[in-house]
């Protein structure tokens, strides 16, 4: 077995997020960090819009990220720390759209060790160093500056360690042109290492010190260390320094110290202001709970700067300071508005937040006011004695707002993000779809989803309407070529020509000079403002004052095929001959002298736009019922000659010629395409070479079941073709390079480009008899999402084998369900206390439920309709019991019904896992599924994680033992046990009596039941322990699973060792073999493995293709989706392992990551190929492309064709 790995969907996480002039425009850019890739937005001012500029796989871990601008200088760099042990800083390059490695400096090992630096990036304000930390210990300086040509330069390292210390935080100070400065948070544990009562580390100190970086000296010293808040987790910079113009300060300098419950400003020999972070007025607040700060961003604007902090709710405060010069009067602290959770937040100088988030989409809100001027309390740190540091170990008292809705912020855009994806499935329920869905559970707590995801690009429908009759084809033209928008719609019928105008109103106009008597097969706006209309009997050239001339076809013949451009005419008569004409300087239409005889009836023809600055286009594609295509010279010196042909495995229904940008094969200049649509719904994509006329590096696609229709449109002012088959698909350049992507909407019989003041970048088309106009929003995207809003954080889902319904477990840990915040409210109102519904009222997806302590849950089953994407039902649990697992079983002891098992929990703790007692719910179908009546429940002894039906009976993980239940009238019934496993069972599987169990720590047990002996015997187990999410059963024998590390892996079992354990028919062959290193008597055989990156939480064996090959599709935590599809043969094997093994030679990691390390972290490669690097081939400069494809023995488009088609087929994508 060989596979090899293709991201479908790449992560969508967003751990850090900066901000900056990267391209060194005016314009400021957000690059984010998703984990194993770099993402440049740039947001459109006016619009309000992100859109995407470049985004690149780095093939390592991001650990850290930090925009940087020289003294001077007009754009700002990027540094990223990475898990590689190199300090990388990039410069985005506008010309090729890449980031480009400025300077890559080696310091330590590679991996995401204590002690390597790389987990914090802290720079100085003025752009002269950047300090890089670990979590313990070290901490480098680099010096940056720029040489005599402008270029920057890096120092070397130099050290800042500080022995048997943990960092917390670090950040640079501002302190203007002074010597750089940097603050960081640490706790000394070399007490707390020797003293084995604990006492040591409970009362250690954290420290805040102040590292100065000598300019002069060039090394760094200690400059300040005092003790602050044991709890302080977090520092924020303040403005300082004088400003160059004048002796005014910009800031008091310093930080702000983020600790629980309160804030602290504190600088070298300056007195400390203290003030309490707000919480929040709740009439269920968990009262014990503390307040953390964990995203913050300073913004300054002239004389003055503001602080956004936010807490781990989503609530943001506005911290301002008053000082004068560089004392500081008052901090104080209001709150502001609340957004959610976000790992970093980004203010933008054109008036917006970027918010990062942590969970979910991340949003673009604009600043509608700055909250000077509401009505929310504000805390000074002058109303507290001292400052608020009389006591400095004691709270200050507590102060509280009111949440409510957004008023400072407003939602300018959101982008879609899939992280994180908790369970996913792989089914077709859509009618009328030939491809299955990705069904994903997505999200926590209030803001969870349940998203449907479909390939295809997202279609936004602007019009639609009926129209008299059905149409055969619609064209829109502009009346001069200077035009904007377009003027008329022309609708051709069976027996005439219908003519509208585009205006305030679309309504049907008469005197345009077209003949409406007959159907048409071509229009065109000709020359400078005349219209061309071909219909059978001949061609009628509109002139701008309503003159036509017309050209009538000879007696006894018609024309059956027609193409135009804005200078030539050419058409096939209904006797196999072609006639050209050309317009003339003087905007006359001259017919050529002669008529080509084709000896065969034309079915379609194309030429391609008339290219800027000449007179024609040379070449003519005909394709003809012979099953041929040719390509004919309209070149004045060989008019009318066959240049080439190509033969075809059916007769063609549709030519198109394109010139569109591809920079897999020519990133300077657009590429000549013929697209030849066959009757048998398959797409030909063959390159015509621009000298010779010749074709080569011919594409196959099939698009559907219906004859293929190519109509070229314009999209985004590119050139696009739109292919209409059963499904109608878009050929489009995005980023330079070419994308095929079906379109969801209904089946077009035909479509045209749109231009009007309403819609500028549309399109129409025809379903039977509607008119519709569209467009297309969200070019790039491959998968069209659909979001169905949950209540708590999604565990687990099944589906209701006879309807399609999904049954979701949901649950969250330190919460109040809404059944407990029901009981409580009546309880508070029955002692006549007043509880505020406007708080409970509050939209949870924005302000989410409230708070709890440690083993409170909130938790409910919902039923789901995915194709109708709505809730049907739902059922919330109580008792403070939590959903963990479920699964739909058809009991025998009850003539096969179906029943669900929902696996709950009582009072339930997560660290270490405990419960009073777990439940096993049974629930019977009412309604056709809509509806769950509950039969009885039976009490367990801990927590089941994992449910499965076997052989009309239940099979269950129930923390380590393996279980078998039979339904019985009271509870169900225990009937056959294994306790012999390492730790919780969290995967099930079956085959026949095989069962295959996913151990949390221990890696994938073969178990089997013998049911004369009533037997559970574990036969074959791993031989390394791993810590697995997810698995599914590959065949009788081969399992792949997934880790929480992102290994995914494939194990094989000995069919010998298979076979005999199933001839043994009581297993007692088995219970007296010797067990092989503690463990199982037999061990599985490692077939692949590969490290995708993202923890793996679900991994399926399906079909993405109509009549494809099965491949496994996983999802990532992080929002990855992305498949491992076998190679078919030994050739494909060899030729993909050896271009892999060249494109890691060429194509170094952004971050300086070794590309085999890092796709084996844990784990050696085995029998996997990196598809995302095979892909970046496109991408390197030609020279290096033809130096691969020779050591290949192929060539640059055999290469490229050999990648696509391993794409297309296995995921259509």
């Amino acid at each position: 077995m060989h596979l090899y790995n293709l991201t479908l969907q790449p992560p969508t996480a967003s751990p850090q997020a900066i901000v900056g002039n990267f391209s060194g425009a005016r314009t400021q850019e957000i690059i984010i960090s998703h984990g194993t890739r770099l993402q440049l937005l740039r947001p459109d001012v006016q619009t309000g819009k992100l859109s995407t500029v470049v985004a690149t796989d780095v093939f390592g871990s991001i650990r850290s990220l930090a925009a940087f601008r020289l003294t001077g200088g007009t754009k700002d760099y990027a540094i990223v720390g990475s898990d590689s042990g190199r300090i990388v800083i990039l410069d985005y390059d506008p010309r090729t759209s890449s980031f480009v490695k400025v300077h890559q400096e080696t310091f330590g090992k590679s991996g995401a060790r204590r002690i390597v630096p790389g987990q914090y990036l802290a720079t100085d304000p003025k752009g002269r160093a950047v300090m890089v930390a670990a979590t313990e210990k070290a901490k480098l300086v680099y010096i940056l500056n720029r040489d005599a040509a402008a270029n920057l330069t890096i120092s070397s390292p130099l050290e800042a360690h500080r022995n048997s210390s943990i960092i917390h935080h670090i950040v640079g100070v501002d302190v203007g042109f002074e010597n750089p400065m940097f603050a960081a948070l640490e706790v000394d544990y070399t007490e707390a290492d020797q003293d084995p009562t604990g006492e040591a580390a409970a009362n250690a100190s954290k420290l805040l010190t102040y590292y100065e970086l000598d300019l002069g000296l060039n090394h760094v010293v200690r400059k300040w260390s005092e003790p602050t808040d044991p709890r302080a987790n977090f520092l924020v910079q303040v403005p300082g320094g004088q400003l160059a113009s004048s002796e005014r300060f910009d800031g008091p300098s310093g930080v702000l110290v983020c600790t629980e419950d309160h804030i602290i400003y504190r600088n070298a020999d300056a007195p400390q202001h203290r003030v309490p972070i707000p919480r929040r007025r709740h009439p269920f607040r968990d009262t014990e709970r503390g307040i953390i700060i964990i995203a913050a961003v300073m913004h300054k604007m002239k004389g003055a700067f503001f602080f956004l902090l936010q807490s781990e709710e989503g609530d943001l405060y506005k911290i301002t300071i008053e000082h004068e010069e560089e004392e500081v009067k008052a901090l104080k602290i209001k709150y502001f508005d609340t957004v959610p959770v976000a790992s970093s937040l980004c203010i933008l100088k054109s008036g917006f937040l970027f918010v990062a988030s942590e969970f979910g989409n991340q949003q673009l809100y604009q600043f509608q006011k700055l909250g000077d001027d509401d009505n929310e309390a504000e805390c000074s740190s002058r109303d507290y004695p001292a400052y608020g540091m009389a006591q400095p170990t004691h709270p200050l008292p507590r102060a509280y707002f009111r949440p409510r809705p957004l008023e400072n912020l407003a939602l300018a855009d959101e982008i879609e993000s899939l992280n994180p994806i908790l369970d996913a499935k792989v089914l077709n329920l859509h009618p009328n779809s030939d491809t299955p869905q990705i069904f994903t559970l997505n999200g926590r707590g209030s803001r969870s989803m349940l998203r449907t995801l479909r390939h295809g690009l997202e279609v936004e429908e602007t019009v639609s309407s009926d129209l008299p009759g059905i149409p055969n084809a619609v064209w829109t033209v502009k009346v001069g070529s200077e035009d904007v928008y377009d003027s008329y719609i022309i609708l051709s019928f069976v027996n005439g020509t219908l003519v509208l105008s585009i205006g305030e109103n679309i309504e049907e106009v008469q005197d345009t000079g077209f003949l409406s008597s007959a159907p048409t097969l071509a229009v065109q706006q000709i020359g400078d403002d005349a219209l061309l209309q071909v219909h059978p009997q001949g061609i009628r050239h509109v002139l701008s004052d309503r003159r036509v001339n017309e050209w009538r076809v000879p007696s006894g013949k018609t024309i059956v095929a027609a193409t135009t451009n804005k200078r030539q005419v050419v058409v096939a008569l209904s006797s196999a001959e072609l006639v050209y004409f050309e317009l003339d300087l003087d905007g006359q239409l001259n017919e050529y002298q002669d008529r080509k005889a084709m000896g065969s009836t034309v079915l379609a023809m194309s030429i391609g736009e008339v290219p800027e600055g000449r007179q024609r286009t040379p070449y003519l594609a005909v394709g003809c019922e012979d099953q041929t295509v040719r390509i004919i010279s309209l070149d004045p010196e060989s008019t009318l000659e066959t240049i080439s042909l190509q033969a075809l495995t059916s007769p063609p229904s549709s030519i198109c010629i394109a010139d569109m940008l591809d920079a897999g094969i020519n990133r300077n200049q657009p590429t000549m395409f013929v697209n030849i649509g066959l009757q048998t719904g398959v797409l030909l994509r063959t390159v015509l070479d621009p000298v010779s006329g010749q074709l080569t590096d011919t594409r196959t696609r099939f698009l559907g079941t219906r004859p293929v229709r190519l109509i070229r449109v314009q999209i985004k002012s590119q050139p696009a073709i739109l292919a209409l088959s059963s499904r109608t698909w878009l050929n489009y350049t995005h980023q330079n390079l070419m994308h095929f992507t079906p379109l969801i909407f209904d089946t077009l019989d035909y479509a045209w480009s749109f231009s009007a003041e309403l819609c500028p970048e549309g399109l129409i088309g025809i379903t039977g008899n509607v008119l519709r106009i569209f467009q297309i929003p969200k070019l790039g995207t491959k998968l069209k999402q659909d979001a169905l809003p949950l209540s708590y954080t999604p565990r687990k889902f099944v589906t209701h084998p006879g309807n399609s319904y999904f049954y979701i477990a949901e649950s969250d840990h330190r919460v109040l369900g809404e059944e407990a915040v029901r009981v409580k409210t009546l309880e508070l109102q029955s002692k006549g206390k007043e509880v505020d519904q406007g708080l409970l009222d509050l939209p949870l997806d924005q302000f989410g439920h409230p708070r709890a302590e440690a083993g409170t849950w909130g938790s409910c089953v919902r039923i789901v309709d995915p194709v109708e994407n709505k809730t049907v039902s739902v059922i919330h649990l109580d008792n403070n019991e939590a959903a963990f697992s479920l699964a739909v079983v058809p009991f025998e002891a009850r003539n096969n019904e179906l029943h669900l098992v929902v696996g709950t929990a009582q009072d339930t703790l997560l660290a270490p896992r405990s419960c009073t007692s777990g439940f096993l719910r049974v629930y019977k179908f009412t309604g056709e599924g809509t509806g769950l009546e509950l039969v009885h429940k039976t009490e367990i002894d801990d927590v089941p994680l994992a449910l499965l039906a076997f052989q009309g009976r239940l099979v269950g993980g129930v923390g380590k033992a393996l279980r078998v239940y039979d339904i019985g009238k009271k509870k169900m019934l225990r009937k056959a046990e294994n306790k012999s496993f390492g730790s919780a069972i969290v995967t099930l599987a079956t085959q026949g009596s095989r069962i295959l169990v996913g151990d949390m720590q221990e890696s994938m047990y073969y178990a089997v039941y013998k049911a004369p002996e009533n037997r559970l015997l574990i036969f074959a187990d791993d031989s390394q322990p791993r810590w697995i999410t997810c698995s599914t059963m590959v065949d009788y024998t081969t399992v792949a699973a997934g880790d929480r590390f992102g290994n995914v892996f494939v194990n094989r079992l000995d069919s010998k060792v298979s076979d005999q354990v199933d001839d043994d028919p009581t297993g007692a062959g088995i219970l007296h073999e010797k067990g092989l290193f503690m463990g199982a008597p037999h061990k599985t055989q490692l077939l692949a493995h590969f490290h995708v990156g993202d923890l793996v939480t679900s991994i399926h064996k399906a079909a993405l293709v109509a009549g494809g090959r099965e491949v496994l599709l996983y999802t990532g935590l992080h929002g990855t989706i992305g498949v491992l599809v076998p190679l078919a043969s030994k050739e494909d094997v060899d030729f993909i392992t050896t271009l892999e093994q060249h494109i890691r030679t060429e194509q170094t990691s952004t971050v300086g990551r070794d590309h085999l390390a890092w796709r084996g972290y844990y784990v050696p490669v085995k029998a996997a190929v990196d598809g995302d690097l095979c892909e970046t081939f496109a991408r390197l400069p030609p020279a290096k492309q033809s130096a691969i494809a020779g050591e290949l023995d192929r060539t640059v488009s055999e290469v490229l064709k050999k990648l696509e088609q391993l794409r297309v087929t296995a995921s259509g994508f």
